[in-house]
């Protein structure tokens, strides 16, 4: 049984749509960000001293960060989801896991933190602009014909990718990224893509 810490309105909304698809046994425990400041509750912090989601317990040991959640569980209950290690495919498998939290995240953050200086932050706009539009870019060009980022079906990189891909859309960039905006409407349309937005639902 996996236990999964699972914040609203947070990045762990991948894995408990991963754990829908691949049809692992887990529970959900609920944590709530603050109604004014949107900050996770302290109470993550008795868990980890990060305080962060998505968090699971699995095979009696806690794991954090969404790539290593991800990677293991597709290793248990999915392997399909995941490259053979002896291809060109899984090399880009690795690229673009690592991308989903190392590059596409921080001009994301950055535009959500500089908007809340106010005026002070103007000089930044620009910048972070400029590689939203880089990275929302590359993702759009990247995608297959058959509307995934690696495999010809659902993978742990579409996984992956689903947050800054929907954090684009709800930026109004639908028009600017056609095939990322194909590619949210498509997994919006899985259903157990539904089963995780009505079970992790404020």
């Amino acid at each position: 049984m996996i236990t999964l810490h699972h914040l609203n309105r947070s990045r762990s909304h991948r894995i408990l749509w991963l754990l829908e698809e691949v049809g692992a046994e887990y529970q959900i425990k609920h944590y709530t960000r603050d109604a004014k400041t949107s900050l996770a509750p302290r109470e993550l912090t008795n868990i980890h001293p990060l305080g962060k989601s998505p968090m699971i317990e699995m095979d009696g040991r806690l794991i954090t960060e969404s790539g290593a959640i991800t990677e293991l569980i597709c290793a248990k209950y999915a392997p399909e989801m995941v490259p053979p290690r002896d291809t060109s495919a899984y090399v880009t498998h690795l690229e673009l896991m690592h991308f989903a939290e190392g590059s596409a995240m921080t001009p994301i953050l950055l535009n959500l933190y500089v908007s809340r200086l106010g005026e002070a932050g103007a000089p930044l706009h620009p910048r972070i602009t400029e590689q939203l539009d880089a990275h929302y870019g590359y993702m759009n060009d990247i995608l297959r014909p058959s509307g995934h980022f690696v495999l010809d079906d659902l993978s742990a990189v579409d996984i992956m990718l689903s947050f800054p891909a929907e954090i684009a859309m709800r930026q109004e960039r639908a028009k600017d990224f056609p095939r990322l905006a194909k590619f949210v409407e498509t997994i919006h349309a899985r259903p157990a893509y539904q089963r995780a937005t009505a079970l992790g639902a404020d």
